[in-house]
């Protein structure tokens, strides 16, 4: 009995010491995650309930900064609009040309690993870079576009400085930019089993059959996948608005992540930007919800029931 015991015990003390040495080892990230994520979190949602300019101590207002947003700020209307316009055509159109992008060189083509390079570039240079490359082709004034259009005595044409044609602009620079969606839906293309394409062919099912009915069925789930980022990278869309456009012209490009920063470190409205922050938290896992409910019968996964 005693012999039993004394295993036992010795059993229970080599365990807890495996643990240990299993929280030592993950330590690191535990006190990252603590202090850089939940700490953050924690403190935004204080932040949110007060008044608060960095400088001073925050002053207890309870729910005025939500209040105020959602009452008096005229300018958070305008900048929800702005959004929810750039959100609703940028997610879509994003993922559709990164799909074609990867379908075109899924296919047999000369020259297609330099294209795949090529088409998967733009997605690893710096944001700032690709904003000032963009400046300097899409600029009035000196841009080489509106240059070449000059000297062939046509038109130029206000690319960042029209309120009508700067959101076209950036989601045409938008949709250039999906390498990285391309190549996700590129290693999906791949996967699709080759036996179906054989048996529609047999069937009788020409290019567009093989597309509709095979082709994206198969690639559905990740089709979904790069909506939902496409949809939250939408959301807090800021990098390239910011550079090219400082939100004009006539705030047409004022986006939802454009407002915070400025409330933030410009206007120095600490407890309001945190306040923006979780209203928009908020406003992505609703639309996140609803895009998965609504497509949720339109996906399929391999193995799936």
């Amino acid at each position: 009995m005693s012999v039993s015991i004394s295993k036992r015990l010795r059993m229970s003390s080599s365990e807890l010491r495996s643990e240990l040495l299993g929280f030592l080892f993950v330590s690191p990230w535990l006190i990252g995650f603590l202090l850089w994520t939940i700490y953050p979190l924690l403190a935004s949602a204080y932040y949110s309930l007060t008044r608060y300019d960095i400088i001073g101590e925050p002053v207890f207002v309870g729910l005025r900064n939500y209040r105020l947003l959602f009452t008096t700020d005229e300018t958070f209307r305008l900048v929800i609009n702005n959004t929810l316009y750039w959100v609703a055509l940028s997610a879509p159109l994003g993922v559709i040309s990164a799909f074609l992008m990867a379908y075109v060189l899924n296919s047999r083509i000369i020259g297609r690993s330099f294209f795949r390079a090529i088409f998967f570039f733009p997605s690893i240079v710096p944001a700032f870079v690709t904003a000032m490359i963009w400046h300097f082709l899409l600029s009035i004034q000196y841009g080489a576009i509106n240059a070449t259009l000059q000297a062939s005595g046509l038109r130029t044409i206000p690319f960042l400085s029209n309120p009508q044609l700067v959101k076209p602009t950036l989601l045409l620079i938008h949709m250039w930019a999906q390498g990285s969606a391309m190549v996700i839906f590129l290693a999906t293309l791949q996967d699709v089993p080759r036996s179906l394409y054989e048996a529609a062919t047999v069937d009788g099912a020409n290019a567009w059959h093989k597309f509709w009915h095979i082709t994206i069925p198969m690639c559905s789930s990740v089709i979904l996948f790069n909506l939902v980022i496409s949809f939250i990278g939408g959301f807090q869309y800021f990098v390239l608005p910011w550079l090219l456009t400082q939100g004009g012209p006539n705030r047409a490009t004022e986006f939802y992540a454009l407002y915070l920063y400025r409330n933030a470190f410009q206007w120095l409205r600490m407890g309001k930007a945190c306040a923006l922050a979780w209203v928009l938290f908020v406003i992505i896992v609703i639309f996140t919800v609803i895009l998965f409910k609504a497509t949720g019968r339109f996906v399929y996964y391999a193995g799936g029931e």
